[in-house]
């Protein structure tokens, strides 16, 4: 039986050690660390996760600024809104919440966000700079799922690590956050030939490629340590990518779903806000 990674108690400890760090911020600098989200439209889901970003932005202490955009804002409109947080200088980072209605151009938003401002870490400039393994913001999920890794104690420098997803926002981040932990890479997609040969070889799974349960048992190698990153919405309720049930009985860590990497994107999200208010002061 695997040891379960719990997604929700590390979030909640990176959350708690946040607290520290932005009180002593405040103290110092004698202003409030300040994420602003930007949502058009009326998407359910979206609405739920804006909201529960706010929640844990004020929770750490910082502020929250929300702008509700209607569904049929302009282009022009969105820009606007965007622009006029990048010029505040008291608004630390931004983050425009994904989707956008389908009549908006999505890359032309998010380019206009500042890559200093950049909190989920998906602009060009800081894929670059990760890439080159530079300083930078990285990508909320990848990030989190490193932070679940290190909380194993395990050391995973010469393993094999299979990547299963291609994502820019999670796949190829996590690829080379793994890579900067000096495991032997592979990433697999829908195109791959042998998946589950080579997942058999893996001593790290990570598992991102958005199909319910497509993980199974004859993939993983006994031992393995695996990490769901799927959110997927069944018949039966919320499942990962991974069959859980019955990996669980081969892997010797594994992530829940739910319960695993999602509370720790959002975790990982606030971090990245903490570092872009840092990296403001210093330049």
């Amino acid at each position: 039986m695997a040891n379960i990674i719990d997604g929700k108690a590390l979030s909640q400890k990176i959350k708690d050690d946040l607290k520290v760090k932005v009180d002593a911020f405040e103290q110092k600098y004698n202003r409030k660390i300040t994420l602003a989200v930007i949502l058009v439209g009326e998407n359910p889901a979206s609405q739920v996760y804006v909201k529960n970003k706010i929640k844990a932005t004020e929770y750490v202490g910082m502020k929250s600024l929300a702008f509700y955009l209607p569904e049929n804002s302009t282009q022009q409109e969105v820009e606007d809104a965007v622009r006029s947080l990048a010029a505040d200088d008291a608004v630390d980072g931004i983050l425009v919440q994904l989707p956008l209605p389908k009549h908006l151009n999505e890359n032309a938003v998010l380019d206009i966000i500042p890559a200093e401002k950049d909190v989920d870490g998906f602009l060009a400039e800081n894929v670059g700079k990760l890439t080159l393994g530079l300083p930078t913001t990285i990508a909320c999920t990848p990030f989190g799922v490193t932070k679940m890794l290190e909380s194993t104690g395990l050391n995973f420098s010469g393993k094999n690590a299979v990547v299963i997803g291609r994502s820019n926002i999670v796949g190829k981040p996590m690829a080379l956050l793994l890579l900067q932990m000096n495991c032997t890479v592979t990433v697999c997609h829908s195109k791959t030939t042998n998946l589950k040969e080579i997942c058999k070889q893996a001593d790290v799974v990570v598992a991102a490629i958005g199909r319910p349960k497509f993980v199974t048992a004859d993939m993983v190698k006994e031992g393995a340590v695996v990490i769901d990153v799927g959110i997927n919405r069944t018949e039966n309720g919320l499942v990962g990518d991974v069959d859980f049930d019955a990996v669980k009985d081969i892997a010797s860590y594994i992530t829940p779903v739910p319960g695993g990497v999602g509370p720790m994107t959002i975790a990982m999200l606030l971090e990245n806000t903490y570092l872009c208010a840092e990296r403001k002061i210093n330049v």
